[in-house]
Order: structure tokens, then C-alpha cells, then sequence
């Protein structure tokens, strides 16, 4: 078995996106790579041919060249509450894990991950990994399966990613190699410096101690890449949604405010939103924001019900129903769709137990079952093909006859909703449905000419990220790191905070 560990100091340290970087360096070289995420915490998800997996798994198949598979993300745990989380086993749903089992409850889940890997590693010549939060969690490392328990089970090489945009990036490296133990340690073989911004050769004298203290290897600093952002997994991450430029110097942007739920999941819906010319996304909690923004966007949640709720508190179910009275428009994904409807019923997310009333704009009725709907529908709006992914436990039932149908979903008025994550990345359909907005709001939007498609941003900031690697990184020994695993050193089992 071959493989390499990319570990993070912390979470949110780039470790998605080196991983998605060096499964395309490898397949430029003609190896025959897979990513692999042991145990993901996220709420952005993505649906496979075998089931849901983390949303930055399937990006970094889609940079090793190899078809996303539940295999890739076995364990994907679901925050719901601060307290309990739902977690998907090899793509399908497996109850709960409250928060005194987090660091306790999970040997069958490891072994499952321990399983996975060994699937990938039979049919592929080296296996990326992403470890989870920081390796230096030691208050989790007797059940972690992620990070050390994962180098030690596989006898890895395991290299960590320090972020030095948010600061003490030395002092986190040295403090992680010196909290693991002997054992431990002796997988640690080098760091990688990200989002540095400036000249290198300040940051020199200090990886030199760090290495001379360590022993560990300086395997390069990756440069700040402002155009890499698409995909995002890490909640952490959710304010980085970038705003495009206008078309036309001097022109107004059409400004698209998304709310911030406390469980949003699925965010990656506003990417393509964000990477379209003359498109501004803000992400907000202010009842200002969202009246005046020319677009609101109500996204997914993992709690529909309790993210209702503090909608509510916020004023914000005001703020849509003055938008819906006034013809301005609204989307609603997924629990946002659920939100829209006049009835929700939820005895398997939320706490509640009886009907909840929605915001009461959209003729639907909302009822949870345990069993989840994962889909890959196809379909068209307006004569334009469309592509997405459902993942959902709300069964919606239309009350009465909406306006238009939209995507299994549905319009009334300016308000729109509907089930599919991942529509609007569908390039013609975006366009003609953004046009459809801007006139409902009064703004001069069109599509600019000749701007590249989703699909085409999301490859091009792939190669931007392989090239920052193969021109700062040094790829020779972390490829030499990744082709010379052991055997088992340790059968530990384990747990540990993801991201």
C-alpha cells in the first residue's frame, strides 16, 4: 500500500485543497491517484453513484481524473445541533452520534474507514489522504482513525499544512510535533507553509529553527491564491464567498445577499452564483442586507426546523415576506425551499414534534421521514438542460398550483424554490434564470459575453493550484514520502475533530 497523509495544524489550514493539488500534480505525471477523507465533518455534501460523500472529496477526484465513490469519504458526520451530529456510513445514513459518544463511539466506524482505504489502495497507485482538525487533538487520539491513528494503522508518512494567514503558524508546526508521541512522531516527515504573502526569504530563518528543533523536512511555502476558492467544505469557510467584479466598469453589481444559518449545509450552491461576472454574493445575518439586495437566497440546513426558528428571531421571515409582496425575488434551496412551504412537520432533524408553520409564501407542505432521499435528477427549465443532486429527508406535497414549475420545485410570484443542490452550476440555465431575476428586480444584468462556464472556472482553478505546487512545493520528495509506505505499525482505532 502507498499513500500520504496531508494533515493540517488546524482546521480550515489548506490541507482540502493540497490534497486536491497533488492528486492532479500525480495525475499530470501519470499516476494512478485517489483522494481519501477517513471521517469528514461537514455540511457541504455532494452525491455520488453510491451515496454522499464530502463536497471536497468529489473535488479532489474530479483532480485526480477518478470517479467519486463513497469509499473516498466513508465517514461523514453531519452536525445538527451543538450537541449531536448524523453521520453517513459509505454514503447512506447511520443514526446519531450524541456528544459524549464523539471520542467513544466509533470502532465499527473506524473499521469501516480502515476498510475503505484498503479498497482504494488495491486499485490505485498512490492514495492522497486528508487527515481531520489538527493530528495534535490529544485529548481525541485513542479513538482517532483520521489522523495518527490512520499513519499508524497504515504506517503513513504524514505531512502538515500550517496556515500562516491566521498567524503563530511556526509555533503551531513545533507545538504539534512536540504534543504527539515517540511513536507518533516518527510518521511526521515534513511541513508545507500556505497562504503566505510576501517574500520568502523573511520566513526563512524561522523554518531553518523549526527544522534544525523538528527535524522535520521544509517541503515549500505555497503562495495566497485568491482565484482558488471554489468547493468549500469547512464551515469556517463560508464567508469566503467572492464577489465578482461588475461586467461593465462603474456598473452596479447585482448584488446577491444568502443567508447565514447557524447549519447551513450545501453553501457550495452560491459558488457558481459567485464566479459569475458582474454577480456580487454577500453572505449576511442582517435583515437590512437581505431587504435591500437585489436577490436572497435562503440556503440548505441541516435543521430546518430550528434554523426557522432563528430566522424568525432575526426578523428575517419579515424581511421575505415584504420581498414576496413587492415581486422581489427569492430562492429557496433545499430547507430553504422547506422554509418557504406552509407547513413543516420534523420528528427526525429538529426536536419539534407536531406541524410548525413555514413562512407561508409557497403552496407546500413539508413532511421528514427517517429514510433519506439521495437522487441525481435530470431536467430542463425554459428549454435549458439541467443537472443536481438531492439530499434531503423533508417529502415535499404542493398544496395548490404554483405560477411556474421549477426544477421539481416550483415559483410563485418572484419567489422561488426548490430541492436541487448544484442546479445553478449548469451554465445556461444559470444565466437565463439570473437574467429572469434581474428583470423581476429591476437591474440591467446580463451575461457577459464569452465568460467561462462553471465547470471550466472550477478546472482552471485545479491547474492554478497544481502549478503553485509544482513551481513552490518540493513534489519529488513528497511524491517519494507517498511511494514509500510501511506496513502497520499500529492496529490503534481511533476519532478526531474533522476539518
Amino acid at each position: 500500500m502507498v499513500g500520504i497523509l496531508v494533515a493540517g495544524t488546524s482546521s480550515d489550514a489548506g490541507k482540502s485543497l493540497v490534497t486536491a493539488g497533488l492528486c492532479r500534480v500525480l495525475r499530470r505525471r501519470g499516476v494512478d491517484v485517489a483522494p481519501f477523507k477517513a471521517q469528514n465533518m461537514s455540511n457541504n455534501s455532494m452525491v455520488v453513484t453510491d451515496g454522499e460523500i464530502g463536497r471536497a472529496q468529489f473535488l479532489q477526484a474530479i483532480a485526480a481524473g477518478v470517479e467519486p465513490s463513497t469509499a473516498m469519504n466513508p465517514v461523514l458526520i453531519k452536525p445538527g445541533t451543538d450537541r449531536r451530529a448524523h453521520v453517513v456510513l459509505r454514503g447512506q445514513p447511520d443514526g446519531t452520534l450524541e456528544a459524549g459518544q464523539y471520542a467513544t463511539g466509533r470502532r465499527h466506524l473506524a473499521e469501516a474507514a480502515f476498510a475503505a482505504y484498503r479498497e482504494l489502495a488495491a486499485t490505485h497507485q498512490v492514495v492522497v489522504c486528508e487527515g481531520a482538525g489538527s493530528p495534535a487533538e490529544i485529548n481525541l487520539r485513542g479513538g482517532d482513525y483520521v489522523n495518527m491513528g490512520l499513519a499508524r494503522q497504515f504506517g503513513m508518512p504524514v505531512v502538515l499544512v500550517g496556515d500562516i494567514d491566521r498567524g503563530g503558524v511556526l509555533a503551531s508546526i513545533y507545538g504539534t510535533w512536540a504534543l504527539l508521541d515517540d511513536d507518533d512522531r516518527a510518521l511526521l516527515k515534513g511541513y508545507v507553509i500556505n497562504k503566505f504573502r510576501g517574500d520568502p526569504s523573511v520566513l526563512a530563518p524561522g523554518l531553518d529553527e523549526i527544522s534544525r528543533r523538528t527535524g522535520l523536512a521544509n517541503l515549500g511555502v505555497l503562495e495566497w491564491l485568491p482565484g482558488v476558492w471554489l468547493d468549500g467544505e469547512d464551515a469556517l469557510a463560508i464567508g469566503g464567498w467572492r464577489r465578482a467584479s461588475a461586467s461593465t466598469p462603474g456598473a452596479r453589481p447585482l448584488h446577491v445577499a444568502v443567508v447565514r444559518l447557524p447549519r447551513v449545509s450545501n453553501a457550495t450552491d452560491v459558488d457558481a452564483l459567485a464566479a459569475e461576472p458582474g454577480v456580487r454574493v454577500e453572505v449576511t445575518a442582517d435583515p437590512a442586507v437581505c431587504a435591500e439586495a437585489d436577490l436572497l437566497v435562503l440556503p440548505g440546513t441541516r435543521a430546518t426546523v430550528d434554523d426557522l426558528r432563528w430566522l424568525r428571531g432575526q426578523g428575517i421571515d419579515r424581511v421575505v415576506a415584504q420581498r414576496h409582496a413587492a415581486g422581489r425575488p427569492t430562492l429557496g434551496i433545499c430547507g430553504g425551499y422547506q422554509m418557504l412551504g406552509q407547513v413543516i412537520v420534523d420528528e427526525v432533524e429538529g426536536d419539534s414534534s407536531g406541524p410548525v408553520d413555514g413562512l407561508g409564501i409557497l403552496p407546500l407542505r413539508v413532511d421528514f421521514h427517517p429514510d433519506k432521499v439521495l437522487a441525481r435528477p435530470t431536467g430542463s427549465w425554459q428549454r435549458h438542460e439541467a443537472a443536481g443532486y438531492e439530499i434531503h429527508h423533508g417529502r415535499p406535497t404542493t398544496l395548490s398550483e404554483p405560477d411556474e414549475h421549477f426544477l421539481d420545485g416550483m415559483r410563485v410570484g418572484a419567489t422561488w424554490g426548490t430541492h436541487w443542490h448544484g442546479a445553478l452550476e449548469n451554465d445556461g440555465l444559470r444565466r437565463a434564470w439570473l437574467e429572469r431575476v434581474a428583470e423581476q428586480a429591476g437591474h440591467p444584468w446580463r451575461p457577459e459575453p464569452g465568460a467561462p462556464g462553471f465547470a471550466e472556472r472550477r478546472e482552471q482553478m485545479i491547474e492554478t493550484l497544481a502549478d503553485a505546487i509544482e513551481r513552490q512545493l518540493d513534489v519529488e520528495a513528497l511524491l517519494a514520502l507517498a511511494t514509500d509506505s510501511t506496513t502497520p505499525t499500529d492496529p490503534t482505532n481511533p476519532t478526531d475533530r474533522e476539518n
